[in-house]
């Protein structure tokens, strides 16, 4: 009878599965190499071989636990043992069961640096803990884009050094099944590092570092090109007719995954078995269809009957089904970058999104809030702020997709949206100036998250009224006052009742603009910077900029 728990045994078992993983051993589907490599896969794979307590990647050492609220801690163990976790004066117990383990400390008080022991039947000690601000930053390549690809990187890199702002980057990956362990490290701000940081991400957190004195900690979770769909859980599209696709997409791959396909043996046993075939039919199959290939050539170009094009002497192995699908799949995303990182006690979240969504922009008007909604109900920590950017200005970006992510606002308590029509490229999809995207979403933080009376927002469109020949617009977040941005106001349009929009005079009268041109008598609709890329310059005291809208939201 095999003994699992000898260290001999493990060793060799871990051997053989690392050889398998190398594709190092050449096996068939029969082999008997095949078979100990599954058993080798399954006895590892069982809690009952590890005694080991071993923490989340999140609890490693750099990292910022957040203040002021029940933080939890969890990881893996053997089912039965008995973990203890102590933070400074705290010291909890639990028992693992199922291989894992999970318990809260109470509320903490910013500082550090601190230590955290975790105590099986061996012990882990966690190192250069910090206790503050801990923010999710998410999206896709406009957030994944790197401090040193930004306008500013040159100056600003030298003044990064904030070893208390600090950053865990998760790397990417797709699942079919929600996974349990983000891959990442924390990794400290410095003028050596903070070139691989997320830009966006640094300058918001640089800023409320600034300003609120406590440490900083960003969870970076993004992914270039990619939707809100693959953001979102199977469970987080409801009922909701226009995203009924998505959830029946996510079911039938979820139907077709094989937990027989997904393990390293059967991909080692595929590689080795496709090997073989190149060696012996592929090779010969390659060099028989580039002779078809001029032959073909040659008999069409002399008007000649094309010949049969060979086939190999046998197929291919088949490959393992594909259980992922791509990175725009929907839930793979939430899947396998942020159902890892929850329930990591946050502050909030901010995200940089929609360009992958543009093409369906009515459709985010529902998504998009479905998502948000999703990520707090997975949290369990209430509605926190949730700050967004709206799509910068560029050729291959409709209005429609900004309008969606205006009336996200409406849609999702306790959110907000930083406007960017003033540092866009028309000829960029990925504009660099990120310090100004940075500093309006801390300018939100600062507000939601932290109780700070401070005007966060620019003019954001409220209500119109139509008087004679002219059209009022009012607007919240006029902060100080309405200001137009070097010169007379422009991005207007005003319409009548047949719906041609034509450019138009407006004036700021107070808080409100109003709005008028020649030749237009009945007014029934405004817009504003309804453009790919809009050229206008409405902007509060404060410096931020209006959002682009119509009246005549459809």
């Amino acid at each position: 009878m095999l003994i699992f728990n000898s260290d001999k045994f493990i060793e060799e078992m871990r051997s053989l599965v690392r050889r398998c993983e190398l594709n190092l051993i050449h096996m068939t589907s029969n082999s008997i190499s095949t078979k100990l490599a599954a058993l080798a896969l399954a006895v590892l794979a069982s809690g009952s071989l590890f005694a080991e307590v071993k923490p989340n990647p999140l609890f490693t050492d750099g990292a910022v636990l957040q203040r002021g609220q029940a933080v939890p801690v969890w990881g893996t163990a053997r089912d039965g043992e008995k973990v203890t976790v102590e933070f400074g004066t705290q010291k909890v117990s639990t028992t693992a069961a199922n291989g894992t383990w999970s318990v809260s400390l109470k509320p903490l008080t910013a500082g550090g640096p601190f230590t955290m022991k975790i105590t099986g039947d061996n012990v882990v000690t966690v190192n250069n803990l910090l206790v503050g601000e801990v923010w999710v930053c998410s999206g896709q390549s406009n957030m994944e884009f790197k401090f040193s690809g930004t306008a500013t990187a040159k100056e600003e890199a030298p003044k990064a050094a904030y070893p208390k702002i600090r950053m865990f980057t998760v790397t990417k990956k797709i699942s079919i099944k929600p996974q349990t362990e983000a891959v990442g490290k924390w990794v400290e701000c410095a003028p050596e590092t903070v070139g691989g940081f997320s830009a966006v991400g640094y300058f918001f957190a640089r800023d409320l570092f600034l300003k609120l004195g406590v440490p900083v900690g960003m969870i970076h979770t993004s992914w270039g090109g990619t939707p809100a769909q693959a953001w979102t859980s199977i469970e987080g599209f409801g009922n909701a007719p226009e995203l009924k696709g998505y959830v029946d997409g996510a079911h039938a791959a979820l139907a077709s995954y094989s937990a027989a396909d997904d393990n390293p043996a059967k991909q080692a046993e595929y590689l080795a078995a496709k090997k073989v075939w190149d060696e012996n039919v592929g090779k010969a199959f390659n060099e028989a269809t580039k002779t078809w290939t001029a032959a073909a050539a040659a008999a069409k170009a002399a008007g000649q009957p094309i010949p049969p094009k060979p086939a190999p002497s046998s197929p291919p192995p088949k490959a393992p089904a594909n259980l992922k699908g791509s990175a725009g799949s929907p839930t793979v995303l939430y899947n396998g970058m942020i159902a890892p990182i929850i329930p990591y006690a946050i502050k909030g979240a901010i995200w940089y999104q929609g360009e992958s969504n543009a093409g369906q922009a009515k459709q985010y008007r529902t998504l998009f809030p479905a998502m948000i909604a999703d990520w707090r109900a997975k949290w369990k920590q209430g509605d926190f702020p949730f700050l967004f950017v709206q799509i910068a200005p560029f050729n291959g970006q409709p209005p429609e997709i900004r309008e969606a992510q205006f009336l996200t606002l409406s849609q999702s308590k306790n959110t907000a949206m930083a406007v960017t029509t003033d540092v866009g490229n028309a000829g960029n999809i990925h504009p660099t100036q990120k310090e100004p995207v940075g500093q309006r979403l801390a300018l939100a933080a600062r507000a939601l998250a932290y109780d700070d009376k401070i005007e966060y927002s620019g003019p954001l469109y409220a209500s119109m009224t139509a008087q004679g020949s002219k059209i009022t617009i009012n607007f919240t977040h006029t902060g100080g006052g309405l200001v137009a941005k070097d010169g007379e106001l422009k991005g207007f349009t005003i319409a009548a009742a047949d719906g041609k929009f034509v450019p138009a005079k407006a004036e700021i009268k107070g808080n409100s603009v109003v709005v008028s041109a020649d030749g237009v008598t009945d007014p029934k609709a405004v817009r504003y910077g309804w453009a790919n890329v809009p050229d206008v310059n409405l902007f509060n005291k404060e410096g931020i900029p209006a959002s682009p809208f119509r009246t005549d939201v459809d």
